[in-house]
């Protein structure tokens, strides 16, 4: 069945251009360098699934014209990749059910506490958003599509990767366990962090991330997470396939 991933953002947490930096990245007139903060979309047969919801959903849902989401998976509950929750508000209205939500005991733990007003049982207010939060465990099914947990280091937190048909979505990492090595065989779609050049104790570097590729060896490859030290064009020269810089608002066919 063909489904497609919509990159919805790119960027790492501070998004690119960053505020008060006048760097060559921050004022390329490149749209593929102006990168939101980082989420993807999957897509098929009408149905929508978003891995995070970062501060930018709205814009993002706008760009793309998101009118519809099935469900939301959280890798974690870094304020990049959650902020934009109470934006699922007017989507959940019509509905005739909550929008399930799916995250780490930990993760989840925080959502309900910063969105407390959404999930709280005595919350009063009326247009809450109309979510639902599940405990994730080894998988999570949304209409009929597998998604699997993958764990990954992120500095010194386990955070949650996901594979869902041929595809892994893969952001916000340093390290990839030994034991999630088995879950990410035979990937025709891989999208990684590569967070900038220089080294960071949470992220991979451009050349990490390679590395990862290699070891990896899906048939296409996608870096995201990127911050302002990473020029579109410069790095895309250089990079060895099957290799792509992704970009806000880029789509990935694959099949589930």
């Amino acid at each position: 069945m063909q489904a497609e991933i919509t990159i919805l953002g790119s960027g790492t947490s501070m998004g690119v251009p960053t505020l008060g930096c006048d760097c060559r990245v921050c004022t390329s007139p490149d749209p593929r360098d102006r990168r939101t903060r980082p989420s993807i979309a999957v897509q098929w047969n009408g149905n929508c699934v978003l891995v995070d919801t970062g501060p930018d959903f709205r814009q993002q849902a706008l760009r793309e014209k998101i009118a519809r989401v099935d469900g939301v998976l959280y890798t974690h509950s870094h304020a990049d990749h959650i902020l934009g929750l109470d934006d699922l508000r007017p989507l959940s209205f019509g509905r005739q059910s909550h929008i399930p939500l799916y995250a780490d005991d930990s993760a989840a733990a925080v959502i309900e506490r910063v969105f407390d007003y959404t999930f709280d049982a005595n919350a009063l207010y009326p247009t809450r958003a109309r979510v639902e939060m599940h405990r994730l465990g080894e998988q999570a099914e949304i209409q009929g599509l597998v998604f699997r947990r993958i764990p990954l280091i992120h500095g010194r937190i386990e955070v949650a990767g996901f594979r869902f048909g041929g595809a892994a979505y893969l952001t916000d990492m340093n390290r990839i366990p030994e034991s999630s090595l088995p879950l990410l065989q035979n990937l025709d779609v891989a999208i990684l962090d590569a967070l900038r050049i220089t080294p960071h104790s949470s992220h991979f570097t451009l050349e990490e991330a390679i590395e990862a590729v290699r070891l990896l060896n899906p048939r296409r490859a996608f870096f995201t997470h990127m911050s302002h030290e990473v020029h579109h064009a410069d790095v895309s020269g250089l990079l060895p396939a099957p290799i792509q810089l992704a970009y806000d608002g880029l789509r990935i066919p694959f099949e589930i």
